[in-house]
């Protein structure tokens, strides 16, 4: 009997725009701690902080450094001139109000910011303060996401009929059956199937597609398609206390809609007050909260769920001048990787040295690795491993 052929597993498409610089937006209704929360993630105060709709108008932009213990622990080890982590870049965006999908308030703005990034963090109003007014006169947490979410819809559905119509006319206008006349068929099909999808109120990123399908969904660039992670901003007595009224509702509303997102409940008030202590001040004062000495911050957990959401890993580069987290796409073969760094090292790639981030730490230095055999060279196929660390030879 001959031998059976191997079976690739084809590689899954990643809905999203390719490449390693993605952005997540801060979106969500006027008034719920969009621009506060963009600050004290930020340390500045670039975000427009106001007690009134539509104080923020024109995004602001800040690279938010993400924690990561295995680039201090290589800090330490290297003692290095430098110390570069990765960052997460990320965009205070306008509020939005039920109605943007036609231009209401500040919708067409709104959205073309929202189409410009990767990912979102919607943040969600779970806290009553009469004297930050909101612009439904009342809180109703789950208003504000089924809001949201027929708003990011309806703007969607606007532009896949569009694209429908374009596709329509091209395929009428071509009665060959060659290849090309054939795949514009097939994209017309795939985008009427997004159609119904979105009509049946349900979000792009939510359907079940093949690579095919997530290629052309990727070049509509849509809305629905974008990951999200649900920020609830809680008051300082609600998340000290672990309770509060609204989250069974938002959870539920989470699960019914939207299954798999993650929810993180946080306390923009308590960060503010955070930020402005010394990391001694901030770990007494967790302590005395209750909220546990080494974190008290919930920002840290918030950077690494967004990071993660954009499918992003990084690799580390390490020596005595410089220890630095370079940020890539999941799935990223070793030559685009070594680009990140400069394009020379991509096109005249030759190999990579790599040892695993778990494996130094077990040995305590690279001389070991290398002793043990767990220092690899690596090819053009290898794909990238979260926290390798690398070193990569190119040609002259």
């Amino acid at each position: 009997m001959p031998p059976k052929k191997k079976v690739v597993e084809e590689k899954k498409v990643i809905l999203g725009r390719p490449g390693n610089n993605l952005k997540i937006g801060i979106v969500g209704v006027p008034n719920v701690g969009k621009s506060s929360f963009f600050n004290t993630l930020s340390k500045t105060d670039l975000g427009k902080a106001a007690n009134f709709p539509y104080a923020t108008i024109d995004p602001e932009e800040a690279r938010i450094p993400v924690p990561d213990e295995r680039f201090d622990w290589l800090v330490e080890v290297y003692k290095p001139q430098n110390k570069i982590p990765a960052f997460l870049t990320c965009i205070d965006i306008a509020g939005l109000t039920a109605g943007a999908s036609t231009g209401a308030g500040l919708g067409n703005a709104f959205l073309s910011h929202v189409r410009a990034v990767d990912g979102i963090f919607q943040m969600v109003r779970a806290f009553d303060d009469a004297e930050v007014i909101h612009v439904d006169g009342d809180v109703d947490p789950v208003r504000d996401m089924q809001t949201i979410s027929t708003e990011l819809r309806l703007k969607d559905i606007e532009w896949v009929e569009k694209a429908i119509e374009v596709l329509k006319k091209a395929v009428r206008s071509t009665g060959s059956v060659s290849l090309a006349d054939k795949a514009k068929r097939e994209e017309l099909a795939t985008v009427e199937r997004i159609h119904a999808h979105l009509l049946a109120d349900k979000d792009v990123r939510k359907g079940q597609w093949t690579n095919k399908e997530v290629e052309i969904i990727n070049g509509l660039t849509l809305l629905t398609a974008k990951p999200i992670t649900y920020l609830v901003n809680l008051s300082e007595r609600d998340f000290v206390r672990r309770k509060n009224k609204y989250l069974p509702k938002i959870k539920a509303w989470i699960d019914e809609n939207n299954p798999g997102d993650q929810l993180i409940p946080f306390s923009v008030s308590l960060e503010e007050r955070l930020v402005a202590l010394s990391e001694e001040e901030a770990a007494e004062e967790g302590e005395k909260l209750g909220l546990g000495k080494k974190n008290p911050s919930q920002l840290g957990k918030i950077t690494t769920a967004g990071y993660a959401s954009l499918d992003l890993i990084r690799y580390f580069t390490c020596g005595p001048q410089e220890v630095r987290a370079w940020t890539v796409r999941n799935g990223i073969k070793a030559p685009a990787a070594a680009g990140v760094i400069h394009s020379d090292f991509e096109n005249k790639f030759v190999c990579g040295e790599i040892m695993s981030y778990k494996d130094l730490k077990e040995h305590g230095s690279e001389a070991a690795v290398k002793a043990d055999g767990k220092l690899r060279q690596q090819g053009k196929t290898y794909e990238i491993v979260d926290g390798d660390i690398c070193y990569w030879k190119a040609g002259q």
